[in-house]
């Protein structure tokens, strides 16, 4: 039977039944080495993943070959966003000084990705301060941004926006503009403001870098305040509605419509100077809720690391039409730039519903 399924605000038409209701039943289960990427490819680490409606999964990375497309099955089947020979490189310095390598891409600083009802794909270049809309073979569709940052807190488009979500009903885009810039816009499917709101702080309504987005039935938008370790609900014009605290809360996911609205979250750990930096049972999870924000389940050991069943530094999630989970960490730059040598560590995971 055909089915509707509701992700991220789109629905996917699918050939079997959905899954059952994430419950405090259900069961994710690691499926270690699932990414087979091959010889001359470097992921240095997956910012960002988001799933098509055929279920193959886009992967925005930091390495040599910017978006990678994979099967359900983990088989590389495309790549898109380099020109330039793979050992061409360029150094960029964060807002603190920091030296990071990047290869000579498309993009500067990959940050978040997102396939809308349509299967456009939608990237976030931080950096850049610019969003693409772009084909799903790389043409440029749209681009959102002057490439110019706005003066830092001003709440102007854009200072290092983090991430997009498309409204399924009107096309309209959602923007989290969340490193030096504490504001949500809405813009419609030209990409012409319609409003803004945030500002920064740590009472209702106010963030601490907005990090992530998501809608909930095209009717509110979830927003992950990660430096105020809790998600945010607002109606689409801004108001405030709800929200419940989650460790340095990093990446939402939303499916199901009504009483049958689930969300998916990601916590970070401590981070980098913190005193309780690889202490257990500080975030490296995912929690799924319901629409109020009663958590159903929990997955991730307590413990981070590079095992199957851990996590280093989860940064973006996308759930497929079975419910398997995908995760990508940004694992490069908080742990495998610290390790001596530097090497790259695991940073994309993907977690089987396999019961419930």
């Amino acid at each position: 039977m055909l089915v509707q399924r509701l992700v991220r605000g789109r629905y996917r038409l699918q050939g079997y039944s959905m899954p059952e209701l994430v419950s405090s039943n259900t069961v994710f289960e690691p499926v270690a080495g699932w990414a087979k990427i091959p010889h001359g490819i470097w992921l240095k680490e997956a910012t960002s993943v988001a799933v098509d409606s055929n279920d193959n999964v886009f992967v925005f990375n930091r390495g040599n070959q910017p978006i990678l497309v994979f099967d359900p099955d983990g088989n590389v089947i495309d790549n898109w966003g380099n020109d330039n020979p793979p050992d061409k490189v360029r150094i960029v310095h964060d807002a603190y000084g920091n030296a990071s390598q990047f290869w000579e891409t498309w993009f500067i600083r990959p940050h978040a990705i997102t396939i809308d009802h349509e299967d456009n794909i939608w990237v976030v270049d931080d950096n850049a301060h610019q969003i693409h809309k772009m084909s799903k073979s790389g043409e440029y569709l749209m681009t959102i941004g002057s490439g110019t940052p706005a003066p830092a807190q001003s709440g102007d488009m854009f200072h290092r926006p983090t991430d997009v979500a498309i409204s399924k009903k009107t096309n309209e885009i959602f923007i989290s503009d969340g490193y030096d810039n504490s504001r949500v816009h809405r813009l419609d499917s030209e990409g012409k403001l319609i409003k803004s709101w945030g500002t920064i702080g740590t009472d209702p309504g106010e963030f601490n870098v907005p990090h992530n987005l998501a809608l909930i039935d095209d009717e509110e938008v979830i927003v992950c305040d990660r430096e105020n370790y809790r998600v945010q609900v607002f109606d689409l014009d801004g108001n405030y509605s709800r929200e419940w605290p989650v460790h340095k809360a990093v990446a939402v996911e939303v499916t199901g419509t009504g009483d049958d609205v689930r969300i998916y979250v990601a916590e970070q750990g401590p981070t980098k100077g913190s005193p309780n930096r690889g202490e257990s049972n500080l975030g490296n999870r995912v929690g799924v809720y319901d629409r109020e924000g009663n958590r159903l389940t929990r997955f991730g050991s307590i413990h981070h690391g590079e095992e199957a069943d851990q996590f280093l530094w989860p940064h973006s999630m996308a759930v497929n039409s079975h419910g398997d989970i995908y995760v990508a960490e940004v694992s490069y730059v908080e742990m495998g730039m610290l390790q001596d040598p530097p090497r790259e560590m695991a940073s994309l995971r993907k977690w089987k519903r396999t019961v419930g």
